[in-house]
């Protein structure tokens, strides 16, 4: 069984042209299938006009939120909801064409866990695919994943894979990664992209500012999130140093007679060593609690193995 999950917000121009496209893709694959609809909030026609196609086919099935969760949200729950062993996603403005599902199943079925498409002749404006080479960039060179598209709409998943995401925020950005990073074998194929003829995009210039952020969160969380002393220790050591360096440089100078209480990079030099301290310290301080917190939970777990067992005799 394969399960379709689109997440929509104010799509009502392009659902009705999507369905039958995507009905047919479905049906070329001889499987069992379902459409899960998440509706994310929209504001326009789209929640009436989905439940009118659910109302003709008993395999469509509709979550809708009350407000605009987010995209990550929208598929965090379809994911949960779906009952397939094979999850596909894209989005229902039809810039990624459903004819392409077969392929990406065909490509799954060489033993891959998540196959996403690579939007190879992307048909968006300029800015956005310099920023989107510019991202994929900064990723493979994190993650040497070598991806050339994180963020194309169009992936299929096995049931585990899709199932193991748990996603807000923007971290629908970021799935091969996240998969990549639990152990899922990822890779990607070339399919078609076309310009958007319905709608609007609902991403504008201030993705830029978002996803920025969103990457070295997500460096931090995939590299040092167990390791916390090992990033802050980096950081605060290389400022403590620098510092250092100042201070001894300055020495010198004032050793030779030279007056160095209005120089600037005598308070640089102090300024430094003062906020690799702290920025030191703050990584040793999260590595304690880290270090407590796991503690914790192997003596909760130990304490409840201990409890089963005398239940048992």
């Amino acid at each position: 069984m394969i399960s379709a999950v689109i997440p929509v917000f104010n799509e009502q121009e392009s659902l009705e042209k999507f369905y039958p496209r995507l009905l047919d893709a479905l049906l070329e694959l001889h499987k069992i299938y379902e459409i899960v609809f998440v509706d994310d909030g929209s504001t326009d026609l789209t929640l009436p006009i989905l439940k009118k196609i659910a109302a003709k086919d008993k395999n469509v099935r509709i979550f809708s939120f009350r407000i605009n969760q987010g995209k990550a949200e929208a598929l965090t729950l379809g994911f949960q909801k779906s009952k397939g062993e094979f999850v596909v996603t894209l989005d229902a403005d039809l810039q990624d064409r459903p004819e392409e599902i077969s392929k990406l199943l065909r490509k799954l079925d060489e033993g891959w866990d998540c196959v996403s498409g690579w939007r190879k002749n992307r048909r968006d404006s300029i800015g956005k695919i310099i920023f989107s080479k510019f991202f994929n960039l900064l990723a493979s060179t994190f993650w040497g994943t070598n991806l050339h598209d994180y963020n194309c709409g169009l992936k299929l998943y096995t049931a585990d894979a899709a199932k193991s995401l748990s996603l807000y925020g923007g971290r629908q950005r970021f799935i091969p990664l996240l998969l990549h990073e639990q152990g899922f074998r990822v890779t990607e194929i070339p399919v078609v992209h076309d310009k958007r003829k319905f709608g609007k995009s609902k991403y504008g210039i201030s993705k830029v500012f978002k996803d920025l952020p969103d990457i070295f969160t997500m460096l931090f969380l995939s590299k040092y999130a167990k390791k916390p002393l090992h990033f802050f220790g980096s950081i605060g050591g290389l400022m403590f140093f620098s510092g250092l360096l100042i201070s001894i440089y300055l020495t010198i100078l004032r050793l030779q007679g030279e007056a160095i209480g209005r120089r600037p990079l005598l308070f640089l030099g102090i300024l430094l060593i003062v906020a690799g301290l702290q920025t030191f310290f703050t990584g040793f301080l999260a590595d304690l609690i880290l270090h407590v917190s796991e503690k914790e939970k192997l003596q909760g777990s130990s304490e409840e193995s201990s409890m089963k067992y005398r239940t048992k005799s």
